[in-house]
């Protein structure tokens, strides 16, 4: 530790060009002398104990890391998100809270909504954060700071420095400060395995209400640093004849670069940066040689994973199943389980121990009580109208006052550590007054921001008196709650602008259940069968903003060139769907048009395998401009094509050619690509290609671990990802 001392205290007055010239001629030497420990390392392909193999029976794992040093490199994190993009991977990219740059949120919420991660890269990156646990423990609480605010799951030291007992006090799931064998470190002491471990809590008084442990993910394949700028290699062959080794036996293939010394242009500074495109080479060598074998993850999905499956001795079972003898009450003004972001999350927190007891209301037919893959449903006699602003009003209130009611009379009996109220209406989250009053953390679901949705719906301005009492009550329920979650990086910059802090913020996409809407390859036929209909499907709410009428109006209008075109619509049904199917039945359409009636998710999977192009016809509003349709993810999941508006709340996330567009609310442009993509089925193959590459960076198993990371921190507990249930999709236990 002196020796790094005086190193890193000298190290601002020597010349970087000197620095690496002496660097490189030491490493010169170091590696003649190391060939029999780097870069394989003899023993080090031994698998953990209890070793039964990577997700999927994945031959070995792919991680890939970046760390961000300086401005250099920040300025640089896009471009080189977009060459992973592109070759198809992802990555985590490590930021120091505290160095010589600022991250702007901007950024990081860039990188999380296309399915990158963020983490956190010591503190100041100085090389002084280990020289003394005083020191640590001084410094910890502000890492945690760090990564509460960035929603982090992982931490990477400065310059491979560490001391993973001190590493206890930081609040992360996994720690990447190691490497199998370097000996070109400043602190040579590899761990000795291609393999993930776990770091149990030490037996210290001082860390007895800490979590009983973390994952370690040592990096196994060399710096970038090191084998271009400190080595001077001029090709990736080290990488590859690593890689190859790894893979024979079945380990983790972790990579560290850093955009800092990546050129990403033809102008490369010698001695400073090598070109990016050796970089994409290597991923390319990947994709090409080891196709199909090799488990592609973020290090906190590698981290979580382990943490489940591989550390049982070191995990107790109240890790594994980390809500268990916790409960929730969940409140949503809707039916249950045909809304399917509240059954989701639900059955989460039930598959991580959580007992949990879901009001809402009862739709024809349904039960008072039934218990519904676990979730305890209790159903408040009440339907859902979709009339008037009084309409509304008075189902709203009746709706508070009974959930209120119920949630008072069962606080007396149970206490819940949780209350997750699912909008509309905002105010519904104070019907958990009685529970948070006993110690309960309130959760406040976003689903939609209502003065967008209302002004959306009746026509209002936003100067309109509701619309501002609607954003007043938006505030004061956000307040309310202790935390609050949202569907899209639109409705979180919404909410933070007016409501609150970014930080009580969190995004939780809606993506469909995989137990469900299971991944399918691409469904186009090359050459479509003439004789039997072309379909297009609408399922969701039908309702005038969704534009079901424009769908009807492009099938009138493309009758003509696609004799046998059919729409088929799902959904409940409304006044505004009566006045439609009236008018086709005037236009005489009946057979080209037809309601199917409301289904169950499973009947809706099977449906869109019988269709040919799903279709959301939005028309334009200030909603549907920042609305992120699940609809798009359920058709791109079953391999089908979709349809969907040119809108910032979808291009936010999908690409110009990763979806087929129409401009929104443009009944004709809306006409045009269905007969486009009628008629062009290799295109339409390749972009729902795209698509789905889209889709697999937000599935429902990734949203899953954030959302249960927020219960978690909410609720104060360690929460891993729980692994997908093996029960059937519906499982229903009746009184």
């Amino acid at each position: 530790m002196l020796r790094n001392r005086i190193y890193y205290g000298l190290k601002p007055y020597i010349p970087y060009g000197l620095r690496m010239a002496l660097r490189s001629r030491v490493a010169a030497r170091l590696r003649k002398t190391t060939k029999a420990v780097w870069p394989v390392l003899p023993g080090s392909e031994r698998p953990p104990a209890g070793w039964t193999g990577w997700p999927e029976g994945k031959k070995f794992a792919l991680v890939l890391t970046h760390d961000v040093e300086g401005p250099v490199g920040l300025a640089k994190c896009r471009k080189l998100m977009e060459v992973e993009r592109e070759l198809g991977f992802r990555s985590s990219f490590n930021f120091i809270p505290e160095g010589s740059y600022r991250v702007p949120s901007e950024l990081r919420e860039d990188l999380t909504r296309h399915g990158f991660e963020v983490g956190i890269h010591d503190l100041k990156h100085d090389g002084f954060l280990f020289l003394s646990s005083r020191g640590f423990g001084r410094s910890a609480p502000e890492i945690n700071r760090y990564i509460k605010e960035w929603g982090a799951s992982g931490f990477r030291s400065g310059f491979m420095l560490t001391d993973l007992n001190w590493l206890h006090q930081l609040d992360i799931r996994y720690d990447a400060s190691t490497f199998d064998t370097d000996p070109f470190e400043p602190k040579p002491v590899g761990h000795n395995v291609i393999f993930p471990f776990w770091v149990s809590r030490p037996q210290d008084p001082l860390l007895e209400s800490r979590p009983p442990g973390y994952v370690e993910l040592p990096y196994t394949l060399a710096q970038d640093s090191t084998l271009f700028l400190i080595l001077k290699e001029q090709t990736t062959d080290v990488w590859k004849s690593k890689l190859d080794w790894v893979a024979e036996h079945g380990g983790m293939a972790l990579l560290n670069t850093h955009p800092d010394y990546m050129a990403m242009s033809d102008e490369v500074r010698a001695g400073r940066e090598y070109p990016v495109a050796h970089y994409a080479d290597f991923l390319r060598h990947v994709r090409e040689k080891f196709a199909g074998s090799y488990w592609h993850a973020n290090p906190c999905e590698v981290a979580e994973w382990f943490r489940t499956v591989h550390a049982p001795a070191a995990v107790p079972v109240a890790a594994r199943r980390p809500f268990a003898g916790r409960k929730a009450a969940v409140v949503l003004f809707s039916y249950y389980p045909a809304d399917p972001r509240p059954r989701r999350e639900a059955e989460a927190l039930v598959g991580a121990g959580m007992e949990v007891d879901l009001i809402c209301l009862q739709d024809e037919g349904q039960l008072t009580r039934e218990t519904i893959n676990g979730v305890n449903v209790r159903r408040i006699p009440l339907r859902r109208k979709r009339e008037g602003k009084l309409t509304y009003l008075i189902q709203y209130s009746q709706f508070i006052i009974w959930s209120g009611f119920a949630l008072l009379c069962r606080s007396f009996s149970k206490k819940y550590n949780l209350v997750h109220v699912h909008n509309m209406p905002d105010i519904l989250v104070f019907s958990g007054l009685a529970p948070k009053l006993r110690g309960a953390k309130l959760m406040l679901d976003l689903h939609d921001p209502m003065p967008e949705l209302m002004m959306s719906i009746f026509g209002l301005q936003e100067d309109h008196f509701l619309v501002r009492s609607l954003k007043f009550l938006e505030k004061a329920s956000i307040w309310f709650a202790d935390q609050v979650l949202t569907v899209n990086s639109h409705c979180k910059q919404i909410f933070s602008k007016r409501s609150c802090e970014p930080g009580k913020v969190h995004v939780v996409m809606n993506t469909p259940d995989e137990r469900i809407f299971r991944s399918r390859e691409v469904s186009v036929a090359a050459d479509r069968d003439s004789s039997r209909p072309y379909v297009l499907m609408f399922h969701g709410s039908l309702v005038a903003r969704h534009g079901v009428d424009l769908a009807v109006q492009a099938v009138t209008e493309l009758r003509k060139t696609i004799p046998n075109i059919e729409l088929r619509i799902y959904g409940h049904s409304t006044p505004f769907l009566e006045s439609i199917l009236e008018s086709c039945r005037r236009d005489g359409l009946e057979g080209a048009v037809r309601y199917l009636g409301a289904k169950t998710l499973e009947e809706i999977v099977q449906a869109i395998g019988e269709c040919d192009l799903g279709l959301i016809p939005n028309r334009r509003s200030i909603f549907t401009e920042i609305n992120t349709p699940t609809r798009i993810f359920e058709y791109l999941a079953c391999g089908k094509p979709v349809l969907a508006p040119r809108a910032p709340g979808i291009t936010a996330y999908f690409g110009p050619q990763d979806l087929l567009f129409f401009e929104l609310g443009d009944g004709a442009d809306l006409a045009r690509e269905i007969e486009r993509a009628c008629t062009r089925p290799e295109m339409v193959r390749e972009v729902v290609a795209r698509g789905q590459a889209v889709y697999r960076e937000h599935t429902w198993t990734r949203e899953q671990l954030g959302f249960l990371g927020v219960v978690g921190d909410l609720l104060g507990v360690d929460a891993p990802q729980v692994a997908q249930q093996s029960a059937p999709a519906i499982a229903v236990s009746r009184p």
